[in-house]
């Protein structure tokens, strides 16, 4: 029975590292930020959560098993609106998008008063099209 359970073990701290390192090499190598947003969001979920589920198992402790199970879960809640959440104030501010991007689904659902403006320009009362 020990051997199966640190045989699981194993395998997800090393599934867990190595979603970790997929996370990180993402994040240096994605052309913009939106795309660096979704690979660190989605990739450093599944690693924390495979590495806190294996300290859980590893661990003869209830109060330890509990606090890591809280903190996946906690994790998988949070991170999504997080990312979302930046991913939009980044658009909403004007970054600049990958030039292979194909299809915007957020122009004009998520234009903000600065999306679309050069050098930091004011926002205006009116609406793009200037027709108040």
């Amino acid at each position: 029975m020990d051997l199966v359970r640190d045989g699981l073990t194993v395998v997800l701290l090393c599934g867990g590292t190595a979603f970790l390192l997929l996370a990180a090499v993402g994040v240096v190598r994605m052309p913009d930020v939106l795309l660096r947003i979704s690979a660190i969001s989605k990739a450093s979920t599944l690693g924390v959560g495979c590495v806190l589920l294996a300290t859980a198992l590893a661990s003869d402790d209830v109060g330890v098993r509990a606090r890591a199970v809280a903190t996946v879960v906690f994790v998988f809640l949070t991170t999504p609106v997080a990312s979302h959440m930046l991913g939009r104030a980044a658009y909403r501010r004007g970054a600049p998008l990958w030039r292979g991007m194909v299809v915007d689904e957020w122009r004009g659902a998520c234009d903000g008063p600065t999306r679309g403006t050069t050098g930091g320009e004011p926002p205006t009362a009116r609406g793009p099209e200037g027709d108040g």
